[in-house]
């Protein structure tokens, strides 16, 4: 199943991905210094995240969960440093 999800981190900032496989423990390729310079030594300790998934197919081309996944990041402004940890589309 490909996905396009919504990670949530604890001060709200999203990152949006696309898992072209469906795997459960698949949380993206999110730049980690990126969102790391957001939360102290003591938040480090103890961190949880949401996985959300915004949609899905079994029969999309890879193509069409590509053009997908730009569309949520545009529509949730992901790639607004303010709003979330994606660094593309430039917005």
């Amino acid at each position: 199943m490909k996905q396009i999800y919504k990670i949530t981190y604890p001060n709200n900032k999203i990152y949006i991905g696309k898992d072209l496989t469906g795997t459960l423990t698949y949380f993206g390729s999110v730049d980690s210094k990126y969102v790391e310079i957001d939360f102290n030594n003591d938040q480090k300790k103890c961190f949880s995240i949401t996985k959300e998934i915004l949609w899905e197919s079994d029969t999309a081309e890879d193509s069409e969960v590509n053009k997908k996944e730009v569309e949520y990041i545009r529509s949730n402004k992901s790639n607004n440093p303010l709003i979330g940890y994606n660094k593309w589309p430039k917005n």
